[in-house]
């Protein structure tokens, strides 16, 4: 199989669809990979790095883009729209709930859509997704605690307080993996933690592994409305796979927050679990609203790219490996997990909310595949 893999565009994203390691295991399986020239530059992999691992060197992204399957990190952008075309394999995060314009690109070129936030494993968890939402959620509190600086409109609070002076109160709304791993970073600063979740079974669990050194809160309306009147950081982890997140914080629950708080919505990529969310990017990152300081960057581990690259290659090796190999028809028909990924195919939604949240026909991918 030919593989391409494109230099990212979004801003400030400096991960890439594939590492050295995963072009010499694709390239020692007999497959072709072309590679945008610089894609890995800001991690180090040079193009001397990758055509020793057996990759070829191409001077545009169209070259990348032609080819049977296109493996990149982030969703396309509008400017590598273009290069979308029948039966182009597209392996990577989407993200479609909140994108009507992408999902349309993709239907009306009938491209073979595999999201990766929605590949599920036999436990039913999300094994590419998992890696990104565990570094997000701790780059969530490195990020509010920035925001939190007086320079930043913050409050002027040090998260883990000093001596004699008491560290912030940060909230996290949502117990899975972001939330988990928020809570995490929260508490080795030394800050006072609370965390909501409507799973009881969780926040038992939560209980557990912080040795009940943390609050767990039953997530309810006005749970969240009294938690937020003593909130200095609010994080929103807030997770339903492929469809937009419910928005869990409104736009008249701010007047119970203190003035300069901040909020950090890592559910933003799937629209956003507060109100007054909207997309940011790593370039101006935070805007104000009734005085509180929201965070929305939509590629929030791309500040940690060397980190996440590496992870990611762990997760998607296999299944890179396995579309490859197979062809995606097999790939599709063998593994269940992976055909949970299939958000478009040949211009139909194979996504259930995907297709509920934008308005189209549902077709369960599963069926399709079989059929051919």
């Amino acid at each position: 199989m030919l593989i391409g893999i494109p230099k990212e565009v979004k801003n400030h994203e400096y991960r890439v669809g594939a590492n050295p390691e995963l072009v010499h295991i694709l390239t020692h399986a007999g497959h072709q990979v072309v590679i945008e020239t610089n894609a890995g530059k800001s991690l180090g992999y040079t193009d001397d790095v990758y055509k020793k691992a057996g990759a070829k060197i191409v001077g545009s992204a169209k070259e990348a883009w032609n080819v049977e399957m296109l493996i990149k990190v982030k969703e396309p952008q509008p400017s590598e729209f273009p290069y979308m075309r029948e039966n182009l394999i597209l392996f990577c995060f989407l993200h479609l709930s909140p994108e009507p314009e992408l999902t349309k690109a993709l239907i009306d070129n009938k491209v073979i859509a595999i999201a990766w936030e929605t590949v599920t494993d036999r436990s039913g968890q999300l094994p590419i997704l998992i890696p990104m939402s565990e570094i997000a959620g701790r780059i969530s509190i490195q990020a509010g605690a920035n925001a939190l600086q007086l320079n930043n409109g913050g409050k002027g609070l040090l998260m883990g307080g000093v001596p004699g002076v008491q560290p912030a109160n940060v909230v996290v709304v949502g117990g899975g993996i972001v939330g988990l791993n928020a809570a995490r970073m929260a508490q080795g600063l030394g800050a006072h933690v609370t965390i909501l979740d409507v799973n009881l079974t969780r926040l038992r669990e939560i209980d557990n592994i912080f040795d009940f050194k943390l609050r767990t809160v039953f997530s309810t309306e006005m749970a969240i409305e009294k938690v937020l009147q003593s909130a200095d950081l609010v994080v929103g982890a807030v997770l339903i796979p492929g469809k937009l997140a419910p928005k869990v914080v409104t736009k008249d629950m701010l007047k119970l927050i203190q003035p300069h708080s901040v909020m950090v919505d890592v559910a933003i990529d799937q629209g956003g679990c507060f109100e007054t969310s909207k997309p940011t990017s790593h370039e101006e990152p935070t805007y104000m609203v009734d005085d509180i300081v929201h965070y929305c960057v939509t590629n929030m581990p791309g500040a940690c790219a060397k980190t996440a690259t590496r992870a990611l290659m762990n997760a998607i090796t296999s299944y890179a490996l396995e579309l490859a190999n197979l062809g995606y028809k097999n790939a599709l028909k063998e593994d269940p997990g992976l055909i949970d990924g299939l958000n478009v195919y040949q211009g139909k939604v194979t996504n259930q909310h995907v297709a509920t949240d934008l308005g189209y026909d549902y077709h369960p991918g599963k069926e399709l595949i079989i059929k051919e």
